[in-house]
């Protein structure tokens, strides 16, 4: 069973927990502890996203985020992991130009990082990158709906899937990546009637940030998760809280060494 300890989670481990009914969990994680954490915990898929860029690195967006960038925080991730799956994010034109350059990128997560499996963002237009990938023995999570790598293009993060015409293109996005050998699908800021379409039509795995209750898993960035975010989005739930008390141990912590209180 895929629950019990050690027991590596797979890609096709993931098809078949859908069939079965059960809930995919997924986190994100850029460090070794962490990773370690979530995977004692019983994580399914730890995702080291290129979420890193705003959440660790202080940029602004996704888009600065490097292979080396990625390569690095999938090896420390990898060190601190038995069981979870790996899945990395290629980040913004790592993958966009050619189906080589794609192949190069993410043969490296695989070889070089100890990923299991990469993500991408895109639906028709990358589904003959997907193939490629799948092809060459790499397995791909795609990713719809709103899409961090094109927040210029959308204008913000804005929900997907709203009217019927938007749906028909989500739904094709997704069917046209899962025909491409992709064995998951993210969707992300979707409509949760669109979700939940999509969820129905598909064999594989769908897996939902801010996408309603029908997707088959879940997945929340790490920071989001735990409170650490100074904003916490609306589809996001703070089961730590631990910006306050993260600052209040800090400032305990400044206190006590001026006022020679510590050690």
């Amino acid at each position: 069973m895929l629950g019990k300890k050690n027991n590596r989670v797979t890609a096709p481990g993931l098809s078949q927990m859908k069939r079965d009914g059960q809930k995919i969990a997924v986190l994100t994680a850029y460090d070794c502890p962490t990773a370690a954490m979530l995977d004692e915990a019983g994580i399914d898929v730890i995702l080291v996203g290129d979420s890193v860029g705003d959440n660790v690195l202080g940029f602004e967006n996704t888009l600065p985020v490097t292979m080396d960038d990625m390569a690095h925080h999938t090896k420390a991730v990898a060190r601190g992991v038995h069981r979870a799956l790996i899945v990395t994010d290629l980040p913004f034109l790592t993958y966009q130009q050619s189906k080589l350059v794609a192949v190069e990128n993410a043969g490296r997560l695989l070889k070089e990082a100890g990923s299991h499996a990469v993500k991408l963002e895109g639906g028709v237009h990358v589904a003959g990158t997907v193939a490629e990938l799948v092809a060459c023995g790499i397995p791909v999570m795609g990713h719809i709906g709103m899409r961090p790598q094109s927040v210029h293009l959308t204008g913000g993060y804005r929900k997907q899937g709203k009217t019927s015409d938007d749906q028909e293109r989500l739904l094709a996005d997704a069917l046209s990546i899962q025909d491409a050998g992709a064995f998951a699908v993210v969707l992300e800021l979707v409509d949760a009637e669109a979700s939940k379409r999509i969820t129905e039509a598909l064999q594989i795995p769908t897996i939902g940030i801010g996408s309603g209750p029908h997707c088959d898993g879940q997945v929340l960035v790490l920071h989001d998760m735990l409170g650490i975010s100074e904003y916490i989005p609306k589809h996001a739930k703070d089961y730590g809280g631990l910006r306050a008390k993260m600052s209040g141990a800090f400032a305990d912590y400044v206190a006590d060494v001026k006022a020679s209180r510590f050690p």
